[in-house]
């Protein structure tokens, strides 16, 4: 299976960033893991990050050429207010989708708690840590094998 993880704003700044709401681990770290998640369940997992909301727009356009199965995403504040994103995920209909949150966004600023993403994916995921990730690579990988 051919998987792509996307991260939005800041989330380059891992391990910078409030520290006490994102942890400790950095970027790298999250790079080392999800990598070693694709190796482990032999699938190929590409990741693409960018602080831009058309470079992220354009990635998840690219996916529905490139035979990309499954989406990670992590809109990052994009999350709440990007109809834009919503509907590049909303136009790539025949692959699966997951918006993953390291923090828990239901119990932080009133704000954080809509994501006008998520209707445009199959599942979100929240609150998990850098795990969240994980998690939602186990979701797309569970449903390839339904």
């Amino acid at each position: 299976m051919k998987i792509l993880i996307i991260n939005g704003p800041n989330l380059n700044f891992l391990g910078i960033r409030e520290k006490e709401i994102y942890g400790t681990k950095n970027y790298d770290d999250l790079l080392q893991m999800i990598a070693e998640k694709g190796e482990k369940e032999n699938c190929r997992i590409e990741v693409f990050q960018s602080n831009h909301e058309g470079a992220l727009i354009d990635r998840i356009q690219d996916a529905y050429f490139d035979g990309t199965e499954g989406i990670v995403i992590n809109p990052g504040a994009y999350t709440h207010y990007s109809y834009a994103i919503h509907d590049a995920l909303a136009s790539v209909n025949t692959i699966r989708k997951v918006e993953v949150h390291i923090s828990d966004i239901t119990s932080r600023e009133e704000f954080r708690k809509v994501s006008v993403t998520a209707p445009a994916c199959d599942r979100q995921i929240y609150g998990e840590g850098l795990e969240g990730y994980l998690s939602a690579i186990d979701f797309l990988l569970n449903l390839e094998k339904k």
